[in-house]
C-alpha cells in the first residue's frame, strides 16, 4: 500500500517551523508520555494526583515544544526561546511539586504554605499559556475571566469590580491565597475531574485511534464505505456518511475527521454532481456526527460516565440509537438530493470490491472486537484501552511478519539479513510514530480539560452554577423549550472560543443543576442533551469550524458551506429535544414503548428532511410540507394520541407523494 493512498492526517503542531533538536525533543517527550500512560493503564495504576500531575507536566512540555510562542510561521528567536525555557520549567514545577510533596500537602489540610501558593500561581499561569498555544486564545480568556470573577467581591482582591456585578452574579469574593489553593491544590480545580478523565480514559483511547490511523485503518473504513454504497445514487456522499461514522467513532475531532475522509469523499461528490458547498456541508455534518458515535464519542462518553456515575458501557449502549438516528437523517438528506438532481452512482470498475477490502483490512476489526468484548465483560475502560492498543500493535506486527516471511519471497523479495534489518527498522519507526501521534493528538483535549478545571473550580467556589440556574428559571419563565433554546445559544457562544469537550464541561456545570432540579429532566438525558448541543459550533454559522474545513477542501465559500452543514445536521438540534420529551429512548422502559418512540423519531426525522428539501419520491408542494412540519411537532409532544395523529399525517403526506411519483412515471415513462 503506497503512502499516497493513505488518507491525509493532521499532525497537531506539524505546521510549525522547528529546529531538528526540538523535533527530537518532541518525539522523546511524546513517546515517554505514551509509554507512561500505557504503564499506568495496564501494568501499575498510580494514585489519582500522581497520575494527573505527571500527565499534565508532560502534556504542557509537549505544548510548549510543539507550538512556538509567536505562532507556527515565525522562528522562535531569543525572546521566544527565553519564554519557552521559563514555561518548560513551569511545566516541570507544576507536576513535580505535587509528586514530591503530596504527603506534606495533604498533612497541611488546607493551611497552605507560602511556597504552595507561589507554585499554585506559577502553575495557573503556565496552564493558561499552554492552553493559549494548544487550544486557542478564547479558552485562555475564559479561564482568565473566571479567575477575575472569583476575586470580584467585597472580601476579595477586587472589591471595586464586585460593585459592578449584576445582583444575581454577586458573591463574597475570595483572596489570592484561597483562589490559588482552590485551583492548584483542591479537588475541584486544575487537577479535578475533567483532567482526571483526560489523563486516564481519553488518552489511552486517543492513542488507540492514533495506532489505527498510522496502520491504515482510515483507508480501510473509507474503502469499505465505498464498496457498500458507491454504486447507489449519490454513492460518494453516502460513503462519506458511513466513513465519517467509522472514523469519527475512533477520532477525537470533527475537523480532523473532515480533513481525513473529506480529502477522498468531497472531490468524488463534486464529480458526481453535488455542488461544492453541498459536498463540503455533507462531509462537515457527517464528521460532526462522528463525535456522538460510540464507542469514543470524541471523549464525551468518558466524561458523561464520570459526571453521572454511570458505567461507561451503559453510556455507549444508550448513545447507539440517537447516533443511528442522526446518521440516518444525514443519509436521507444525501439520498433526496441525489434523487432530486437525477444523480447516479459510480461505475463498478472505479470502486473497491468488498471482498478485497475485507481481505486486505479485516485485521483492523480485531482490536475493535477485543475492545467491545472487554467492555461487555465490564472491565475498566482504561484497562480496555490498554488491551486494545496492545492488540492493535500485535496484529500489525503479526500481519507484517507473515507478509515478509511467506508472501514477499513469492513476489521475488527474498528474506535476507539486510531485508530483515530494514523490516525491523521500519516496524520500530512505525511504533514510534504511533506513540508520538497519540501524545500529540491528546495535547489539545488535555489542556482544554485543565482550563475547564479552572472554570469548574471557580463555579464551585462562588456558587455560580446555582446562580445560573436561577437566571435560567427567570429568563425562561419555567418553559422547558425556552430553557433548551438558552442552552443551545449558550453552547454556540461558548463554541466560539472553546473546543467541544471544554464547552460541554462548562455548560453542564452551569446549566446541569437547572435542567435536572428545576425542569425534572433525568440526569443522564440532561448530560446527553448538553453534550449534543456542544457540537453545534462545528456546523452552525457564523463559526462552523467543521464547515470551514469542508469548504477549504471543496473550494467553496466558507459561509455557504456552513449553511449547508447546518441544514444537513438538523438532527443535532431535534434529537436532543426528542430525548427530553421522550426519555424512554435513553432511560429505557417497556419494550413496546421504546420501539414505538424509536420508530416515530426516525419517521419524523426522515419526514423533516423531505419537507425541508421539498422532495421525496417527487417534488412536494407547500401544503404537505406544512402538514409534515405540524405533524413533527405533534410527534415530539409526549402524548400518545398526539403522536398517533402526527404519525398518521406524515404517512398520508408521504403516501400521497409516492402516489404522485407513480402517476408521473406512468405519464412520462423512463426509457431503459
Amino acid at each position: 500500500m503506497s503512502e499516497s493512498n493513505q488518507p491525509s492526517s493532521v499532525v497537531p503542531g506539524g505546521n510549525a517551523i522547528q529546529p531538528r533538536m526540538v523535533l527530537w525533543s518532541i518525539t522523546i517527550v511524546a513517546v515517554g508520555l505514551s509509554l507512561f500512560q500505557l504503564y499506568s493503564a495496564g501494568i501499575q495504576p498510580l494514585g489519582l494526583f500522581y497520575q494527573r500531575s505527571i500527565h499534565l507536566a508532560l502534556i504542557m512540555m509537549l505544548a510548549f515544544l510543539m507550538f512556538p510562542a509567536f505562532g507556527p510561521t515565525r522562528k522562535r528567536g531569543v525572546l521566544g526561546w527565553g519564554l519557552d525555557v521559563v514555561f518548560l520549567a513551569g511545566a516541570v514545577l507544576t507536576g513535580g511539586y505535587l509528586v514530591f510533596n503530596l504527603d506534606e500537602i495533604f498533612s497541611r489540610a488546607g493551611f497552605w504554605s507560602d511556597t504552595d501558593i507561589l507554585v499554585a500561581c506559577i502553575a495557573t499561569v503556565t496552564v493558561l499559556e499552554a492552553s493559549r498555544r494548544a487550544v486557542g486564545f478564547g479558552m485562555t480568556v475564559i479561564g482568565f475571566l473566571a479567575i477575575v470573577y472569583a476575586f470580584a467581591g467585597p472580601r476579595g482582591e477586587l472589591p471595586w469590580l464586585g460593585e459592578w456585578m449584576p445582583g444575581i452574579l454577586e458573591h463574597r469574593g475570595y483572596t489570592f491565597d484561597r483562589v490559588a489553593g482552590q485551583l492548584y491544590l483542591g479537588q475541584e480545580g486544575i487537577f479535578g475531574l475533567p483532567l482526571g478523565v483526560a489523563a486516564t480514559y481519553i488518552f489511552i483511547f486517543v492513542l488507540f485511534g492514533a495506532f489505527l490511523e498510522c496502520t491504515g485503518a482510515g483507508k480501510f473504513f473509507i474503502d469499505m464505505a465505498y464498496a457498500a454504497t458507491g454504486r447507489q445514487r449519490g454513492g460518494p456522499a453516502k460513503a462519506a456518511v458511513l466513513a465519517s461514522a467509522g472514523m469519527g467513532s475512533i477520532s477525537g475531532s470533527a475537523i480532523a475527521n473532515v480533513v481525513t475522509t473529506g480529502a477522498f469523499t468531497i472531490p468524488l461528490m463534486k464529480r458526481l454532481g453535488y455542488k461544492a458547498k453541498q459536498a463540503g456541508g455533507i462531509e462537515a455534518a457527517a464528521s460532526t456526527g462522528g463525535q456522538i458515535m460510540p464507542p469514543l464519542m470524541g471523549a464525551g462518553a468518558f466524561l458523561i460516565a464520570e459526571y453521572t456515575n454511570t458505567p461507561y458501557l451503559d453510556i455507549v449502549k444508550v448513545s447507539i440509537l440517537p447516533a443511528i438516528m442522526y446518521f440516518a437523517t444525514v443519509y436521507l438528506f444525501v439520498h433526496i438530493i441525489a434523487l432530486k438532481q437525477g444523480m447516479q452512482g459510480l461505475p463498478k470498475d472505479e470502486l473497491p470490491q468488498m471482498r478485497q477490502v475485507m481481505k486486505d483490512g479485516w485485521h483492523f476489526l480485531l482490536p475493535l472486537a477485543v475492545l467491545v468484548w472487554l467492555l461487555a465483560m465490564s472491565m475498566s475502560p482504561m484497562r480496555v484501552g490498554y488491551y486494545a492498543v496492545v492488540t492493535m500493535v500485535a496484529v500489525a506486527v503479526i500481519r507484517y511478519a507473515l507478509w515478509f516471511f511467506f508472501i514477499a519471497p513469492r513476489q521475488g523479495q527474498p528474506v535476507t539479513a539486510s531485508a530483515t534489518k530494514s523490516m525491523l527498522g521500519a516496524g520500530f519507526a512505525k511504533l514510534i510514530e504511533g506513540l508520538e501521534l497519540g501524545a500529540r493528538n491528546a495535547v489539545a483535549v488535555s489542556m482544554a480539560c485543565a482550563v475547564a478545571g479552572i472554570i469548574v473550580g471557580v463555579v464551585g467556589l462562588t456558587g455560580l452554577g446555582l446562580k445560573f440556574s436561577s437566571m435560567m428559571m427567570a429568563f425562561s419563565g419555567g418553559n422547558i423549550l425556552l430553557a433548551l433554546l438558552m442552552v443551545l445559544l449558550a453552547s454556540l457562544i461558548l463554541g466560539m472560543g472553546l473546543p467541544v469537550t471544554a464547552s460541554y464541561i462548562v455548560l453542564i456545570v452551569l446549566v446541569g443543576p437547572a435542567l435536572t432540579q428545576e425542569f425534572g429532566i433525568p440526569l443522564l438525558v440532561a448530560h446527553l442533551v448538553v453534550f449534543w448541543y456542544s457540537q453545534d459550533s462545528n456546523v452552525t454559522p457564523p463559526i462552523a469550524l467543521a464547515g470551514f474545513a469542508g469548504a477549504a477542501i471543496a473550494g467553496s465559500k466558507p459561509m455557504e458551506t456552513s449553511f449547508q452543514a447546518w441544514k444537513f445536521a438538523k438532527g443535532l438540534y431535534l434529537i436532543p429535544l426528542f430525548m427530553v420529551f421522550n426519555p424512554e429512548i435513553i432511560m429505557g422502559g417497556p419494550v413496546p414503548v421504546v420501539i414505538w418512540n424509536a420508530v416515530i423519531a426516525i419517521l419524523a426525522l426522515g419526514a423533516f428532511a423531505a419537507a425541508l428539501e421539498g422532495y421525496l419520491f417527487t417534488r412536494m408542494s407547500w401544503l404537505p410540507r406544512i402538514a409534515i412540519t405540524a405533524a413533527i411537532i405533534a410527534v415530539f409532544y409526549p402524548n400518545l394520541l398526539s403522536e398517533i395523529a402526527g404519525v398518521a399525517v406524515m404517512i398520508v403526506a408521504i403516501g400521497a407523494n409516492w402516489l404522485a411519483s407513480k402517476r408521473e412515471s406512468e405519464v412520462t415513462p423512463v426509457s431503459g
